[in-house]
């Protein structure tokens, strides 16, 4: 492998001889595939409960159903460590407290920073900041310094060349827009006018996106029988009961839809019309007192399910239909000691022992075990850092006992090159994971392998599970990304595939570091 080993190097000397513009392009560039990618459902986790489980629990309970984005209200420092060399990409919090302090002296937000994101990434990857949470509606005294705290974080983040990877932006309830229907004439309250385009300058300026908290629940239960259940889960509505904006035409399927485009007219009336909209909470309640008849195991449970199906379709609202939604599920765990109403204690999709409130639709389709929360397969390769001697007993291992399809790693088929312990490890490791995972099968191999939405195949190879795979494995899909090179040489040489970002985002990151 020292040839592997050598152009590594190399690699890595050439990297360093680029500019430091180059490196943060690679960044942004990174940053804005990442959004454009297909849609995903994420979690929130809040911790306002009796028998709250360990963060290694909490990981292995996402891990087991394929959640990859998370949203904490806090930056636990143990929580942050237990994510670490995981896929899952976190959203941290700045609690409401904390916002006077950070808005009034940039040193408080560097301190911040540094204590909360820099201490853990790369290895956890945090790739967003809340700053508070309905901040003008739950601490309106904090209001006036929002868009300070937000640009100080920011500062904060820029300092420590952490910017392009960390996005911040502040979620608002669906409050701050007084009359959201019909959504082309909603605008944000008067009230907040000032504020509010604060905000968006700043999330328009770094290219960040608009935190939504927004809950058809809410909608339903206090429109006083305007409209109708159906339209508040996500159900069909008949020709005749279909809602539509008078003045665009536009049919509403979903009352979530209706407030995500609600949103997205409200920024245009304040002239920002490129800031995409991220819901960070939605849910259903699955119980509730005597007078939310509307808070039951039922209805959670076809919310859910159904707002995963719509948001994994990969469309917009109405306005936006080429924007996807991506949306974070209010929440993980039932918090038993919140108070209110009993419909506050009643949001989780879990109990803290891990049992499920109700039958979870995780897979967004009725696909198969291999379907992840957000509909895509999941691959089990090699983990960049296992020992080799390690990957060699697991890659016998799956060739023989574990009756992998090892052919396609063979001298001369489709996924020989590269000649390397890790990338035929990897096939095999899948190919045996892909076949077994519904009869037991795992993907660990003595701690050697790890789960991956992300299809490795590449050119010729493609990996048991890929949509460009047979029943074999080594089908030929076609080569991504390039046409004939215009220089010379091998056109390959000069590709970067998506597959390859977290790598050049790690290695460009620890240079700007440098």
């Amino acid at each position: 492998h020292m040839t592997q080993v050598l152009n590594l190097s190399v690699f890595k000397g050439v990297m360093m001889l680029l500019p430091r513009w180059f490196l943060e392009a690679i960044l942004l560039l990174i940053s804005a595939l990442a959004f454009t990618n297909a849609a995903f459902i994420g979690v929130n986790i809040g911790t306002d409960l009796t028998n709250m489980p360990s963060p290694s629990d909490i990981v292995s309970l996402l891990k087991s159903h394929q959640i990859t984005h998370v949203r904490l209200y806090d930056a636990n420092s143990h929580m942050l460590k237990a994510f670490a060399n995981t896929t899952i990409q976190v959203t941290v919090g700045v609690t409401n407290q904390e916002i006077l302090k950070i808005g009034r002296f940039p040193s408080s937000a560097a301190s911040w920073i540094n204590k909360n994101v820099a201490a853990y990434v790369p290895s956890t990857n945090i790739t967003a900041i809340a700053v508070g949470s309905e901040v003008l509606t739950q601490s309106p005294h904090v209001a006036p310094i929002l868009a300070s705290a937000l640009n100080n974080i920011h500062k904060a983040l820029v300092a420590t060349n952490l910017n392009f990877q960390v996005k911040v932006s502040t979620p608002m309830s669906m409050d701050v827009m007084p009359k959201p229907f019909p959504p082309s004439t909603s605008t944000f309250s008067p009230s907040w006018n000032t504020t509010v385009h604060q905000i968006l300058q700043f999330l328009d300026n770094t290219g960040s996106f608009f935190m939504l908290n927004a809950y058809p629940y809410y909608g339903y239960t206090t429109a006083n029988g305007i409209f109708p259940l159906d339209y508040a889960l996500f159900k069909g509505l008949s020709p005749v009961k279909q809602i539509v904006d008078p003045n665009t035409l536009l049919h509403y399927d979903s009352m979530f839809d209706a407030m995500v485009d609600a949103a997205y007219y409200s920024m245009v009336a304040l002239n920002f019309s490129k800031i995409p909209v991220v819901v960070t909470e939605t849910g259903w309640p699955s119980s509730g007192g005597s007078d939310e008849t509307a808070a039951t195991v039922s209805n959670a449970e076809t919310f859910n399910s159904n707002l995963i199906k719509r948001v994994l379709n990969n469309s917009g609202p109405p306005s936006r239909p080429d924007t996807p939604i991506n949306t974070y599920v209010y929440e993980l765990y039932n918090e038993d000691k919140r108070s209110g109403p009993e419909s506050e204690k009643n949001w989780g999709m879990f109990y803290p022992n891990g049992t499920s409130v109700y039958p979870l639709g995780l897979s967004g389709g009725g696909g198969g075990g291999s379907e992840a929360l957000n509909g895509t397969t999941l691959f089990c390769v090699a983990k960049t850092d296992a020992d080799d001697d390690k990957l060699e007993d697991g890659l016998n291992w799956a060739c023989g006992q574990g009756r992998a399809n090892c052919g396609p790693i063979q001298p001369g088929q489709a996924c020989y090159l590269p000649n390397d312990i890790k990338s035929h490890a990897s096939f095999a490791y899948n190919d045996y994971y892909q076949k077994m995972k519904g009869v037991g099968g795992t993907c660990d191999f003595d701690g050697t392998a790890i789960t991956t939405p992300r299809d490795p195949s590449y050119r010729t190879c493609a990996y048991t599970g890929s949509l460009n795979a047979n029943g074999t494995g080594g089908n030929f899909p076609p080569t991504a990304l390039g046409p004939a090179s215009q220089v010379g040489g091998n056109a390959n040489a000069l590709i970067i595939s998506i597959y390859h970002l977290p790598f050049l985002a790690t290695l460009a990151l620890t240079l700007l570091l440098l």
